[in-house]
């Protein structure tokens, strides 16, 4: 349900697009999930040392970063290709510092897969812009997990961590969102779907991420995680109409094999992500 809500979430965001542009949308969506957060957990601040706050700057600004390049990303390909190349970040951690075998098939595998999507590749070109900042908002993924786990380390309450780190990249995603400007007048009904968008890729799929792992063995929860790129490819399609030819659906294919197997072998499961 976490990963269903997440991608549902991405799905709303691209919608309001129109209106908000996607620079809009993301400091809109992360401004209210940081006020959501922030109200939720309720972290101490003022308390906070400079060992804290030196990893919870560069936290915070992955994840600010990540979500603006996703959202960029979302406006030029679509959202389960976006989801798929996104997925470079967390299969890169998984197979960090491996020198086994298994592991680097995994990465040919992914290799294959992002090269199915490539511009050069044969078939429908997808905008290169929209291939790179996806790949970018991967390379952010990436760096938000492993800051991640030295939050993780430093701060004792995991909702506090997360909760500054989004008010940390609303601060990031802010002056983006500024200069972009809205394409249309704020209206109450877009900061009502700018708060659905904030609960179902925030709130929602963090409480419960939470829980799964409570109740599940780490790899099985890396495993559903590694579901994403197909769930956003069947939700883009349901709810924004877009489809994928036979050799996109391959690419999605080899990257969430290549994210499972993965997962399976290197046994790192990636923390709760709110792109």
């Amino acid at each position: 349900m976490a990963v269903a809500s997440v991608q549902a979430g991405a799905a709303l965001a691209k919608s309001l697009f129109p209106a908000l542009g996607p620079a809009g949308a993301t400091g809109l969506r992360v401004v209210l999930a940081a006020a959501l957060l922030l109200a939720l957990f309720r972290p101490p601040v003022r308390a906070l040392r400079r060992r804290q706050w030196v990893v919870l700057l560069p936290y915070g600004a992955a994840l600010g970063l990540m979500n603006l390049s996703f959202y960029l990303a979302l406006e030029r390909i679509p959202l389960g290709l976006a989801v798929t190349l996104e997925f470079v970040g967390p299969l890169g951690v998984a197979v960090l510092g491996s020198r086994r075998a298994a592991d680097f098939a995994w990465v040919a595998l992914a290799a294959t897969g992002i090269l199915l999507l490539s511009p050069v590749a044969p078939g429908p070109a997808l905008d290169p812009l929209g291939v790179a900042l996806a790949l970018g908002a991967g390379l952010c993924w990436g760096a938000y997990i492993l800051v991640g786990g030295a939050v993780t380390r430093r701060l004792a309450h995991d909702g506090h961590g997360v909760a500054v780190g989004m008010a940390v990249a609303a601060l990031v995603v802010l002056p983006f969102a500024l200069a972009a400007g809205p394409r249309a007048p704020i209206t109450p009904a877009l900061l009502g779907a700018g708060l659905a968008v904030a609960v179902l890729s925030s709130a929602l799929p963090y409480a419960l991420e939470l829980a799964a792992l409570r109740r599940l063995p780490s790899r099985t929860f890396g495993i559903l995680m590694s579901l994403e790129p197909v769930v956003a490819t069947l939700i883009g399609f349901a709810f924004l109409g877009e489809r994928l030819d036979p050799g996109e659906w391959v690419a999605v294919a080899c990257v969430t094999l290549a994210s499972a197997g993965a997962t399976w072998t290197a046994g790192r499961v990636p923390p709760p992500v709110e792109a």
